[in-house]
C-alpha cells in the first residue's frame, strides 16, 4: 500500500485559502460583527458578506489586508441579469474586492447557454471594470456533470477569476421529503478543475468543514474555499506545529470520500 501523499503548507497559506462565511439569513449585526473579527484576528483571505453588511465589513476589516467579498443573486440566482449587474456594481462601489454571483440555474437546467454566458459576461464586465473580481457560484447539487462542464468551459472563455461549487444554501429535496445538500464533493472539484483553464481558480464551498478536508481539497487544486468553521480549522493547523515556515503534511482522504487518493 503506497504511503498518504503528502504537502508543504503554512498557517498564511492555510488562512488564505478561506473565505470566513457571514451569510446565514438570521445573522445579527452583533454575530456579523464577531465573525468579521475572527476573519481579522486569523487573516482569512475575505469575509463573505450579505450586501448591506458591505459597509460594517469595509470598517470593521480596515488595514487588515482581509479583503471584503459580496454575494450577489444569493442564493437562488433568480434576479434579471440587469439587477444581477446593477446589484454588483453597487457592491463594488461600497467597498466589495470579491464578488459571488449564482448563476441562473432554471437557465443553466434548460441549457439555455446564450442567456448565461450574457449574464456571466455582463457581471464580470461590471465587476472588472472596477476593479474587483468575480466568483462564480454553480450549485452543484442542482446540476449534471454535463452542466458543470459546459459552465466551466464559459467561465473559462470569459476569463472569470474563479468558479465555485456551491451557496451553500441549495437544498435539494431527497426522496424522504427532507432537504439537504452536500456541496463541495471531490468528483465535482476534479471535474471542475479538469475543464477549467489553468487560469480559472477554483473554490469549494459547502463541506469542507476540518484543517484535513482544506488540505484534501488544496492537493485537488483548489485555491479558496468558503467556511464557517475557520476557527477550528486554523487552531487545529496551530495545534498540528504548522506556522511560518513551509511544513510537510499528510492528505486525507475527506469523510465519506472513496474515489481514490488525492494525486
Amino acid at each position: 500500500m503506497s504511503p498518504p501523499p503528502k504537502i508543504k503548507v503554512t498557517l498564511q497559506q492555510i488562512a488564505k485559502m478561506i473565505d470566513h462565511s457571514l451569510l446565514h439569513p438570521t445573522m445579527t449585526d452583533e454575530e456579523v460583527q464577531a465573525g468579521l473579527d475572527i476573519a481579522r484576528k486569523y487573516q482569512t483571505a475575505t469575509a463573505c458578506v450579505k450586501p448591506y453588511s458591505i459597509p460594517q465589513a469595509k470598517a470593521a476589516l480596515e488595514g487588515s489586508g482581509v479583503l471584503v467579498c459580496p454575494v450577489i443573486g444569493f442564493p437562488a440566482g433568480n434576479s434579471t441579469v440587469e439587477v444581477k449587474v446593477f446589484e454588483a456594481e453597487k457592491a463594488v462601489e461600497a467597498g466589495g474586492n470579491e464578488i459571488d454571483m449564482v448563476v441562473n440555474i432554471g437557465k443553466v437546467l434548460s441549457k439555455d447557454w446564450e442567456y448565461v454566458e450574457k449574464e456571466i459576461r455582463a457581471v464580470n464586465t461590471a465587476v472588472t471594470s472596477k476593479g474587483a473580481i468575480l466568483k462564480v457560484i454553480f450549485e452543484n447539487d442542482f446540476l449534471q456533470d454535463e452542466h458543470i462542464v459546459k459552465l466551466c468551459e464559459i467561465c473559462s472563455s470569459l476569463d472569470v477569476a474563479f468558479v465555485k461549487t456551491s451557496t451553500g444554501y441549495g437544498f435539494v429535496k431527497q426522496p424522504g421529503g427532507l432537504y439537504s445538500y452536500k456541496g463541495a464533493t471531490v468528483p465535482h472539484l476534479r471535474l471542475m478543475r479538469k475543464h477549467s483553464k489553468e487560469g480559472v481558480q477554483i473554490k469549494a464551498a459547502g463541506g469542507v468543514r476540518t484543517l484535513d478536508d482544506l488540505l484534501y481539497v488544496m492537493s485537488l487544486g483548489v485555491t479558496r474555499i468558503g467556511a464557517t468553521a475557520t476557527v477550528a480549522i486554523i487552531e487545529e493547523a496551530r495545534a498540528r506545529g504548522i506556522g511560518d515556515t513551509p511544513m510537510e503534511v499528510d492528505v486525507k482522504p475527506m469523510a465519506g470520500e472513496d474515489d481514490g487518493p488525492a494525486y
